[in-house]
């Protein structure tokens, strides 16, 4: 029975290890980042992997979910409504919310979501996550600092970012810069069917190998990167294990900083 064991253990590593790498990315997800006017505006909030629209992890509920507007802070966890969400491989419970923008700026709506347990490393993943909805191009709040545990603080508006534009940003750990901090990147490469919960099966670019899909750029001894937008659309940035805490119920936790950008191109 030991051996039996023993052989199927060593099988289940050789089959995660034969997978293509991909990685984890809490979504916040709208179509449209720069707005010309305000107006109500609905919100997808998905773990995913979103290159290949692959497995979709389970959400639990938030821990907490607001938007931060000249610098007054919105509590919107009575926003958020259960929905399943359906990628290229499967099925999970994620959320949706609705919201009105007024005025013109900036709303940076923020995600702390529940611990997600990743059975296959025996250990806990929460990635605190944000994005940026402007309104008339009236620039407010989206360099602030917003206090997470750890964030990553942009050096150029998130919204406005024209295709091959550089996007900055600073890696902070309980307002701290971390130094050499490691960074992943992935493309939303499937688009996100607002009326069907679903990833379109189509994909936007194909990747040459899988160093591709999952992109990993290192910050500076100052925790600052940067990174060349290559195509239109959605880019995920997500700094790996950067927060102050590090373990959830006994077990290892990687608590991330994520931030989402689009870009446009010139028409």
């Amino acid at each position: 029975m030991k051996k039996l064991f023993t052989c199927t253990a060593v099988l289940g590593v050789l089959f995660w290890m034969s997978l293509p790498v991909q990685a984890h990315f809490q979504t916040i997800y709208t179509p449209e980042s720069a707005l010309e006017r305000g107006g109500a505006i609905e919100l997808k909030i998905f773990f995913t992997h979103p290159f290949k629209a692959g497995h979709t992890m389970d959400m639990h509920k938030p821990e907490e979910f607001f938007v931060l507007r000249k610098g007054r802070k919105t509590d919107l966890m009575d926003s958020l409504k259960p929905i399943t969400w359906t990628s290229l491989d499967n099925s999970g419970k994620a959320y949706e919310a609705s919201y009105r923008l007024r005025g013109m700026g900036d709303n940076v709506f923020c995600l702390t979501p529940a611990p997600y347990y990743e059975g296959e490393e025996d250990s806990y993943i929460q990635q605190i996550t944000k994005v940026v909805v402007n309104t008339a191009g009236f620039p407010t709040d989206w360099d602030s600092e917003i206090g997470l545990p750890t964030e990553i603080v942009p050096l150029d508006k998130p919204y406005a970012l024209w295709t091959g534009n550089v996007f900055r940003g600073v890696v902070k750990s309980d307002g701290k810069p971390v130094p050499h901090a490691e960074i992943e990147v992935e493309y939303l490469n499937h688009e996100p069917l607002m009326d069907q919960n679903a990833f379109a099966q189509e994909a936007e670019v194909e990747a040459p190998q899988d160093a591709f899909v999952t992109q990993t750029i290192k910050a500076n001894v100052n925790g600052e990167f940067t990174y060349a937008l290559p195509e239109e659309g959605w880019w995920g940035f997500c700094a790996l294990g950067t927060g102050p805490d590090t373990e959830y119920k006994g077990k290892a936790l990687s608590q991330d900083a994520v931030i989402w950008v689009q870009a446009r191109d010139m028409e």
